[in-house]
């Protein structure tokens, strides 16, 4: 199956492949911005059946270990389209019935093997909020009210977004630099799985939507905005279309993918994010943004608060362990997030959807294992994140390179 009419060039048949593989799952092709044509004759086509695209997928790899345009791609280049390539033969394994164990879905999709976290380090986090949450009876009951408490107002979210994100952009632009013609379009959206999102559309724009589904609150919203715009996700993609696209014509960049690695380098960096911008305690930066437009906000307590449950990001992690690979009840899986999140049912109820999602099943691990990963390897240093939003990494490239 040829990627479209005169065009067989590895870079070309790994975005058809892709594309196809978007016509199966709604939402797994994240973005794409490449040739219209290509999009055009794809969307026209009858929909590829699985096992076609898993043997295209095959071909291709065999193609890439053999050399094949080795003169137009060079060795960087092939490692990091491999790696997104495993990934998506496996999704086209999985399409096409394979069984594949959920450990191996993750390490073939995202780069990384999943574990199951011992309890013991959430019994942990669970003492540590005993002591810093403010009131007296039990800590779940505390956590939960001291949380909920920080929803802000409906009618001042769109001016808590527009403060941050103005001051966050200044930020990155001063420190990063930003494409001439960057621009993003903010919206509030609802019935969806996840808390936020960035629609990449390429030509440098991006359209980030908030879900309202449930209360957004002060405790979180500057994370989501560094997180999905400003050094976060819509950096990453504007200045690589910027750099690698119209600079070197690296096509491979115009796509992004579900179950690939580029997504837990892009998640790992986009949650690095606040702090790179804000220091190691952001929060008397978040609170000159909220004070002016009434919304209470204690930063000595949210930072407590934040350094004292940080390992329970793992908790997530552990519940999709749960539901694929235990096999465990839906049900028995909203009771694992509310005693261990520890979080109200509503809101276990609504990770629960994330993680039972076609798309996002397997995801979670570009969060729980992407943030230590780019954590550790930029060690604070500014220079080594502008390379994560610049160059092409892949997950091993974390751990090898000095």
């Amino acid at each position: 199956m040829s990627a479209a009419a005169g065009s067989d060039s590895l870079v070309d048949r790994y975005l058809a492949l892709g594309l196809r593989l978007g016509r199966h799952i709604d939402g797994f092709v994240d973005a794409y911005f490449g040739p219209p044509a290509l999009s055009e004759q794809i969307g026209a086509e009858p929909v590829a059946p699985a096992d076609r695209l898993r043997a295209d997928a095959a071909e291709l790899l065999v193609d890439l270990d053999a050399g094949v345009d080795s003169a137009q791609v060079d060795a960087s280049r092939r490692r990091w389209l491999r790696a997104q390539i495993v990934g998506l033969h496996t999704s086209a394994r999985k399409l096409s019935g394979e069984p594949i164990a959920y450990a191996d879905e993750v390490e073939w999709c995202y780069g990384v093997r999943p574990r199951f976290r011992d309890e013991e380090l959430f019994e942990a986090a669970h003492r540590r909020l005993d002591e810093v949450l403010p009131g007296e009876g039990p800590m779940r009951n505390r956590i939960i009210t001291w949380r909920e408490a920080h929803a802000i107002p409906v009618d001042k979210l769109e001016a808590v977004l527009r403060s941050l994100a103005e001051d966050f952009r200044e930020r990155t632009d001063r420190m990063f630099g930003l494409p001439e013609g960057e621009r993003i379009d903010w919206e509030l959206a609802h019935d969806q799985p996840w808390s936020g999102f960035n629609y990449y559309l390429g030509d440098l724009h991006s359209r980030v939507a908030i879900n309202t589904d449930l209360p957004v609150l002060s405790t979180s919203i500057a994370h989501l905005v560094a997180h999905e715009a400003y050094p976060g996700h819509h950096t990453e993609h504007s200045r690589k279309e910027a750099g690698l696209v119209r600079q070197r014509g690296w096509a491979e960049e115009t796509i992004f993918c579900v179950g690939t690695p580029q997504c837990l380098m892009a998640e790992g960096l986009a949650d690095l994010a606040l702090e790179i911008i804000a220091g190691g305690s952001p929060e008397q930066v978040v609170a000159s943004h909220l004070r002016p437009l009434g919304i209470d906000f204690d930063p000595d307590v949210v930072a407590a608060v934040r350094l004292a449950s940080e390992s329970l990001d793992a908790v997530r992690a552990n519940a999709a362990w749960l539901l694929h690979t235990d096999n465990a009840p839906v049900e028995d899986v909203v009771a694992y997030l509310e005693r261990w999140g520890p979080l109200p049912r509503v809101r276990a109820e609504k990770a629960v959807e994330f993680l039972t999602s076609p798309v996002w099943r397997a995801y979670i691990s570009c969060y729980v294992e992407g943030l230590p990963l780019c954590r550790a390897w930029v060690g604070g240093d500014t220079g080594r994140f502008g390379r994560l939003l610049s160059e092409q990494f892949i997950p091993a490239d974390l751990v090898m390179v000095p």
